[in-house]
């Protein structure tokens, strides 16, 4: 952490001019909530003619610089860019001269915390660390959501105040995480939301597959109650063959999917073997049905036994 003087925040304007490095998805978003907030977006920079465009779209009449310019415009600056990205901009921005003492410096990436700041840090900027958990769009819609989005703020604990003020700012929650813990975090995150659209997704092709002709409509009602109810009672909202121990209903759903779709097989394996071990830890599978069912999806079997093979639906 840097020795450099870090001023009072309370001796600051009540109002920030911001600034964003990688007009993504996010960056634009953020900024134009807190321009509703009162504070004043003065420069963004972006490569790609997407990035632009969104820009001119959520920040009109905002400039569009070079990130070295951002940072001198700026008392807020938002760096949103990917996260494999970031520590090379901010070891870049550090030696080239462009960080200011006392600006404050803000990344939204979930994998990493403040740290990842070192280098402007010992040049006097003021590291936060604020990751939406929020999927964006890179339209106007995505300052809607904000509203009652947890923000996972991590930042060192005489800037902790700050952080979470300007969270509270844009519309967010702000949830305090360790330095250490963010990349578990992230993982907790991506676990959740990224692995749940690639879930969804082929669910709609099976379903089309199987002749439906809205997968959508079919399964807007039925996944949105499984996340509520989820969200709910955790592993006690599990349903279904698994949870049930329909041995026949899941070697039946196996065969099908190497039959119509092999891609899938894996996932809904490793799946149902997870689901299998959180039912029969919370007592919702039985014992004596959880040996034959785990036997199934260890290897895969296409064959169904006599009695098993018709037991269940596939609720």
């Amino acid at each position: 952490m840097s020795t450099v003087h870090q001023p009072d925040l309370k001796d600051r304007p009540a109002r920030l001019t911001v600034g964003v490095v990688g007009a993504g998805r996010v960056g634009p978003a953020l900024a134009a909530s807190l321009q509703l907030a009162g504070h004043r977006p003065v420069a963004v920079s972006g490569v790609s003619d997407a990035s632009r465009r969104r820009a001119e779209t959520m920040l009109p009449d905002v400039p569009l610089v070079p990130p070295a310019e951002v940072l001198q415009r700026a008392d807020l600056v938002l760096l949103t860019v990917p996260d494999d990205a970031l520590p090379g901009l901010v070891a870049g921005l550090a030696e080239t001269g462009a960080v200011r003492p006392g600006q404050l410096l803000v990344h939204t990436s979930g994998r990493y915390g403040a740290q990842v700041l070192a280098p402007a840090t010992r040049a006097g900027a003021l590291p936060l660390a604020l990751h939406p958990a929020m999927t964006f769009t890179g339209t106007p819609v995505d300052v809607q959501r904000l509203a009652g989005c947890s923000f996972g703020v991590t930042a060192p604990e005489e800037l902790r105040l700050a952080a979470e003020a300007l969270v509270i700012e844009m519309g967010g929650e702000p949830e305090w995480i360790s330095e250490e813990n963010r990349p578990l975090y992230h993982a907790a995150l991506a676990l959740g939301a990224n692995h749940l659209v690639t879930l969804v997704a082929q669910s709609m092709e099976l379903l089309r597959t199987a002749g439906v002709e809205a997968p959508d409509r079919m399964l807007g009602p039925l996944l949105g109650a499984a996340l509520d109810n989820a969200l709910r009672s955790g592993d006690l909202a599990l349903t279904g063959p698994v949870a049930r121990g329909d041995v026949g209903t899941v070697a039946a759903h196996v065969t099908e999917l190497r039959k119509h779709a092999p891609q899938t097989v894996a996932g809904y394996l490793a799946m149902a073997r997870a689901t299998a071990d959180r039912a029969l830890a919370h007592g919702l599978l039985k014992p004596e049905l959880a040996e034959d069912l785990l036997g199934v999806l260890a290897d895969g079997s296409n064959g169904t036994n006599g009695t098993n093979g018709t037991k269940g639906d596939a609720r």
